[in-house]
């Protein structure tokens, strides 16, 4: 007998929440365009967090595409200055032999390029043409590190490194710019006024980071450096790849104690930095991330604001059922039938508008990526799905607990006196 009672009673409770949920459904239709006025800031907020999302998401997925395509075997070595040495004047440098010592004493390595980029700016001539791109200053070994292809002619050779020949690869928006023909070999440039041949075009690139070298001039290293003069203060990088990509750490570890013993540094920290393709890729992912909380966090402000809002349109509704809530505790409905009714459709309207957030935040970042052609696709974590349909439960229960509080406590006498 006692367990047919509570067999009775939960399904009583059941009966009772499918009956709140319905009645919320019939509220929410019956006043169809106040529901969605009042939920438009859970609407807004809502899109505005799964398009930021979806986007950021998007463009990392996509850069960590390129990085796969980069490859996890490359190192970079370059210098770093702390703002206390640059206010002493006293500014690091990778140099030459710091490139000879590593490539006699690393093991590991498999190609090795030095990259000297000038400080002065680049002004490009052809014909009455002028343009500027990215000035490279590199050896053969440059095209293998970064696995750079060439689209038309040959990419750059020993031999024009060693006898410091006049000739260089470019990009394909230097072509361009420049109206040179599709297939520029073997014509002639100004570049800063140096006349300079060009051996090679440069397969157009798709990926944005570290760098697109469609804009780049690309010379032999040696011809570089006797167009920057003053070689006593050139700093140069330092781009290799390993042989083995479990020997990554190991080789950067090595070169990291090779240059700290050559530059006689002891208790000082490293004014130099080696950095990995995977350092790179994780540093972009928490500007991703940092980048999502903070738009996340400005977004939240207006589901707050529609919280509010929510709040005030069940007062009012709460005003207007007056004396609905009067005759239903008159037939008996008890307190807490009265506060899971509003506080169910309280929770029922800011689900509504979470999904229809959600919607339209899927059709903005849609958008946005068909305009930014470097988004291959937009990604919508699962977390930002939990978050959209989780977070109007919890505005819809936090601010529809004051309006369903007020409904349960009305006096049913004087509710049915209310005109």
């Amino acid at each position: 007998m006692e367990k047919l009672r509570k067999t009775k009673l939960e399904n009583l409770n059941v009966f009772n929440i499918i009956e709140c949920f319905r009645s919320a459904l019939f509220s929410i239709r019956a006043h169809s365009f106040r529901s969605i006025l009042t939920v438009l800031g859970i609407i807004i907020g809502i899109a505005s967090v799964i398009a930021t999302i979806s986007i950021v998401q998007g463009l990392s997925e996509s850069i960590s595409k390129q990085f796969e395509g980069l490859g996890s075997k490359s190192l970079t070595v370059s210098s770093y200055t702390s703002y206390e040495d640059r206010l002493n004047q006293h500014i690091a440098r990778i140099t030459p032999s710091d490139f000879e010592k590593i490539n006699d004493n690393i093991s590991g390595i498999d190609y090795t390029s030095p990259v000297l980029s000038p400080n002065f700016s680049s002004k490009v001539r052809y014909g009455a043409r002028t343009t500027s791109g990215r000035l490279i200053g590199t050896t053969s070994t440059y095209s293998n590190v970064n696995k750079l292809f060439v689209e038309n002619g040959r990419f750059l050779s020993e031999r024009d490194n060693k006898r410091r020949r006049r000739v260089c690869v470019i990009g394909v928006k230097v072509r361009d710019d420049l109206m040179l023909p599709i297939n520029p070999t073997g014509e002639f440039i100004e570049v800063n006024s140096e006349w300079v041949k060009v051996v090679g075009l440069i397969e157009a690139g798709e990926r944005m980071f570290p760098f697109k070298h469609d804009n780049t001039i690309i010379f032999p290293y040696e011809t570089m450096q006797s167009l920057n003069g003053n070689l006593a203060q050139t700093d140069i990088q330092i781009q290799l790849a390993v042989n083995h990509l479990s020997d990554a750490d190991i080789v950067a570890e090595n070169i990291r104690n090779l240059l700290r013993r050559t530059r006689n540094i002891r208790e000082k920290d490293d004014d130099f930095k080696v950095k990995s393709s995977d350092e790179l890729k994780k540093s972009f992912s928490e500007i991703a991330v940092t980048v999502t909380l903070v738009m996340g966090g400005i977004v939240c402000i207006s589901l707050l604001v529609g919280g509010i809002g929510i709040m005030n349109i069940m007062l009012v509704s709460v005003t207007e059922r007056t004396r609905e809530i009067g005759i239903c505790k008159a037939i008996g409905a008890k307190r807490k039938h009265i506060l899971s009714q509003f506080l169910i459709e309280s929770i029922v309207l800011c689900m509504l508008g979470g999904i229809i957030g959600l919607f339209f935040g899927f059709l903005i970042a849609k958008g946005v990526a068909a305009v930014i052609p470097k988004i291959d696709f937009i990604y919508i974590p699962w977390w930002s799905v939990s978050i959209s349909l989780g977070f109007p439960i919890v505005i819809g229960l936090v601010f529809g607990i004051v309006p369903a509080i007020k409904a349960a406590n009305l006096d049913p006498i004087e509710s049915l006196r209310y005109e």
